[in-house]
């Protein structure tokens, strides 16, 4: 399904209970994205009552409803929708601001801040694909990038959405990356901000699942993904790495830690962690 073919989003209207603490939105967010979510959007940037989170499919929102519903948990009070207007990521999100991480600040077009020599630059148009620099497990990825010497390396970028990642290893010195999503939308959005951000001849975007062969190896593969696909394709993600090259991966909060680690473990050992407000990122390096 194409961007075009779009006129609703499926979504859940979910209204936050007051007093929720920050640990507790954020496990939330990582129950959503447990669920496929491509976005989630909140009235307020500091103290949100209402959050909208958005469905590839009615089916997908319909188990998330269903979970979310299912006993007294999550005391949540949780109602379907069908949001009109194809342009909903680009609309709901035309609030958020330039973001610094590092030397690398993530901005969209509207909000460019002047720059100094030795800052980078990653402009972002908010769309259906996951990226704009303000979720935890994004900023802990391009964090632990900055930590790398990528000159001269090949990188691949698993599930890259808005291809944040992409494009900040690409400016970061990557002489060829690939970025891959299952998401037909998420890879359309890429392709554009990889022109937006001119390393079309250096970052490659496709659609590209899982499931499917690998690419070629990489010398630094990145997976900000979930920790529950981390856990379920930890093979498969084994097989992008080039022996003594190095995976990041994030996605996952401080409950799902451990399983994350067993999976990858022996043939993958980690060699630095990264937690912000109970999210981490691991980067793992694979045997020679």
């Amino acid at each position: 399904m194409t961007r075009s073919s779009l006129t609703h989003s499926p979504a859940l209207i979910i209204t936050i209970p007051a007093g929720a603490s920050a640990g507790w939105r954020d496990l939330l967010v990582g129950v959503l994205a447990g669920h496929s979510v491509v976005a989630i959007h909140e009235d307020a940037i500091t103290d949100s009552s209402r959050w909208i989170a958005h469905f590839p499919d009615a089916a997908t929102r319909d188990a998330a409803m269903d979970f979310l519903t299912r006993g007294s948990e999550w005391s949540l009070v949780v109602a379907a929708a069908d949001i009109p207007d194809e342009d909903w990521a680009r609309r709901t999100q035309a609030d958020l601001p330039a973001i610094r991480i590092g030397r690398v600040t993530i901005a969209p077009p509207w909000d460019i801040p002047s720059a100094s020599p030795s800052d980078i630059f990653v402009i972002i148009e908010p769309s259906r694909g996951f990226g704009t620099g303000h979720h935890q497990s994004t900023r802990l990825c391009i964090t632990l990038l900055q930590g790398r010497n990528l000159r001269g390396q090949t990188v691949t970028d698993v599930g890259t959405g808005s291809g944040v990642l992409a494009i900040t290893a690409a400016k970061l010195g990557a002489t060829q990356v690939e970025a891959i999503d299952s998401d037909p939308d998420a890879v359309e959005n890429a392709r554009e901000n990889i022109d937006r951000n001119n390393v079309a001849p250096i970052v490659r975007a496709h659609i590209q699942d899982l499931t499917e062969p690998p690419p070629p190896p990489a010398d630094v593969v990145t997976a900000n993904l979930t920790g529950t696909l981390l856990a379920r394709h930890a093979d498969t993600l084994r097989r992008f790495v080039k022996p003594g090259g190095t995976l990041i991966v994030s996605g996952f909060n401080v409950e799902e830690r451990e399983m994350v680690q067993q999976a990858f473990e022996p043939d993958l050992m980690i060699g630095e962690s990264a937690e912000e407000d109970d999210w981490w990122a691991f980067v793992l390096t694979r045997g020679a």
